[in-house]
């Protein structure tokens, strides 16, 4: 299918835009403020998809900025859809604060009531709240805050122990293209993880003193492993290389590659000069590279971006670099002999679900 997606440069549009393209193999069209903006475009876009996920909305604001913010663009989309005699299937991103009496819930609830309206196909998945890699902090999602606070020494400011319900991006995005997949309707009401504020954060600063050790934590846990690395996604790439101590003796010399507090997988590769390895990238996968002996160039670009952030590492100078998340990355014998890698991932590689997908750096 040909999928649009409305809000699509936001934190969940991208993860959305990410599953659905290299996973689901649909064709992504994104309409922003742009194409909202003029009515001519706005057309166009709905006529040429097959199926629309309407995540624009504003959730920060005055009142009437939050209220407007999440009409308008319900309003707009219903209008281009009806002028133009199309029935998309219409896949809205509603929040479980539609059902508390406040101006954002409020205006989510009339907003799917707007979009239920047109007579297209339409489902409201409503959400809980949504965390992830690559938000911004002092925004909406208080986890993104406290990763960039801890990550910074800073002690995170907690307003009483409130118990909250959490879904990481992933998770939705694939909740959202079952969805689109099956062509749902009516109303899904998906279950996040319950916990609470102060748990939140003293699992992130768990992890925050492990890992500037050096230790990868305990990732079990699919909801640790997810809070892990929206942590890592905060620390990319200023935080790395790391250096990894080297001990030496008349014997010889040795260093850690990996300390972690439960299992994974650890490999060892040679490459020949002038040949590079990966150019893949993983949506949950926590991957490190350690060069041994030669030299290297280890490059990371974000999915959907052109700019590529580059690491030249060597043997004599042991530190690691770990592969951030919906970030494709390679590793290329820069030098004139064979290059000896280390390589290390969180999990054990399995076939039928080996979490990595082709993508050129």
């Amino acid at each position: 299918m040909k999928i649009g997606i409305t809000g699509g440069a936001g934190q969940f549009g991208f993860h959305l835009r990410c599953r659905l393209t290299h996973v689901a193999g649909h064709e992504v069209a994104i309409a922003g403020r742009d194409i909202f903006a003029d009515s001519v475009k706005l057309g166009a876009f709905v006529k040429d998809c097959d199926a629309i996920v309407h995540l624009a909305g504003v959730n920060r604001g005055a009142d009437s900025e939050v209220r407007d913010g999440n009409l308008a663009p319900a309003r707009d989309l219903a209008a281009a859809i009806s002028d133009n005699g199309v029935s998309p299937l219409i896949v809205y991103a509603s929040s479980i604060q539609r059902d508390l009496s406040n101006v954002y819930g409020d205006a989510k609830a009339d907003a799917a009531d707007i979009l239920a309206a047109i007579g297209s196909p339409f489902c409201e998945i409503v959400l809980p709240n949504l965390f992830g890699e690559y938000t911004r902090p002092n925004y909406n999602s208080f986890v993104a805050t406290f990763c960039h606070q801890i990550a910074a020494g800073d002690r995170p400011g907690i307003h009483g122990d409130n118990p909250v319900e959490l879904m990481h991006y992933s998770e939705a995005a694939e909740i959202f293209a079952d969805a689109l997949e099956s062509r749902s309707s009516g109303q899904l009401r998906p279950s996040g993880r319950e916990t609470s504020v102060a748990a939140v954060a003293g699992k992130i600063a768990a992890m925050h003193a492990d890992y500037r050790d050096g230790i990868v934590p305990d990732l079990r846990d699919s909801f640790d492993l997810d809070l892990f690395n929206t942590y890592r996604s905060v620390l990319f790439p200023a935080a790395y290389p790391f250096a990894l101590e080297r001990r030496a003796d008349q014997r010889g010399s040795l260093f850690e590659c990996v300390k972690e507090r439960n299992g994974g997988q650890c490999f060892f590769s040679t490459t020949l000069p002038g040949i590079t390895r990966g150019n893949h990238f993983h949506f949950h996968k926590v991957e490190r590279f350690v060069v041994l002996a030669g030299t290297a160039r280890i490059s990371i670009r974000r999915l959907f971006s052109d700019v590529t952030v580059d690491f030249d590492v060597n043997g004599k100078e042991p530190v690691f670099v770990d592969m951030p998340t919906l970030h494709t990355h390679n590793i290329t014998n820069t030098g004139d002999g064979e290059l000896l890698t280390l390589f290390w991932s969180h999990d054990i590689f399995d076939p039928d679900n080996p979490d990595t997908y082709a993508e050129t750096v």
